[in-house]
């Protein structure tokens, strides 16, 4: 049924109703009448196949049909191995989560991520805990700020029925951004370094001219001594 399915899918020969068609190959291409391509696909012992019938003229090669099925089957084949099929992993939060849970769940979201997963993060509200839906707002956009160097946001806090949702999708390699937090702290560390840096030549200097000093001393006192 799929052998059936792909041969219908291209015209062959005198399947190709165009007056004229583009013939593309290896040392380029040329358009021809389709008398002329049936004409030259005879004298090579192959089929001339239309792979592009939108285009003006269609574009045809010369080819066997059956090796150009077969390459049409291994790049099919290819491109669905490559295909990465991609999950969304939950991460469930408490309006009062601690300190230690929302780590041990970060650390999870961060995996999930960079296996190439989406997150559905969502705090349950239990009861009266709905009260504290701010409160589940504000940790849901830490959670969000926290993963802002591997993940994108698709769905900010939203509230729905007992659940606040937030969906994070995982950043295409190479366009990771630093969080806000992360440049300051990098900030810090540089200008902490130039400011040793400058204090150690201030030293440096300080201790040159007590150099100096000392020896135009013992200098001038063994200058006078000669003089006596």
């Amino acid at each position: 049924m799929k052998n059936d399915k792909m041969k219908n899918k291209f015209r062959v020969n005198e399947q190709i109703r165009a007056k004229e068609v583009r013939i593309v190959g290896d040392d380029g291409s040329s358009v021809v009448s389709v008398r002329q391509a049936l004409e030259m696909a005879h004298q090579q012992g192959v089929d001339l196949v239309e792979i592009s019938p939108n285009a003006q003229p269609p574009v045809c090669r010369l080819i066997d049909y059956s090796k150009f099925l077969y390459q049409q089957k291994k790049h099919q084949k290819e491109m669905k191995q490559k295909q990465v099929k991609v999950e969304v992993k939950e991460i469930r939060f408490g309006p009062q989560t601690d300190e230690h849970d929302y780590q041990f769940k970060l650390k999870h979201a961060i995996e999930f991520l960079n296996s190439g997963n989406k997150v559905r993060a969502y705090v349950f509200f239990k009861g009266r805990s709905i009260l504290f839906k701010e409160q589940g707002e504000v940790l849901l956009l830490r959670f969000a700020n926290d993963l802002e160097e591997i993940a994108k946001v698709e769905q900010l806090p939203k509230l729905e029925g007992k659940k606040m949702f937030l969906f994070l999708a995982p950043k295409k390699a190479g366009v990771a951004k630093k969080s806000q937090q992360k440049r300051d702290n990098e900030r810090r560390e540089a200008e902490a370094k130039e400011a040793a840096r400058q204090e150690q030549e201030a030293d440096a200097a300080a201790n040159g001219l007590l150099a100096n000093a000392k020896g135009a001393e013992e200098l001038l006192k063994k200058m006078q001594g000669e003089d006596e």
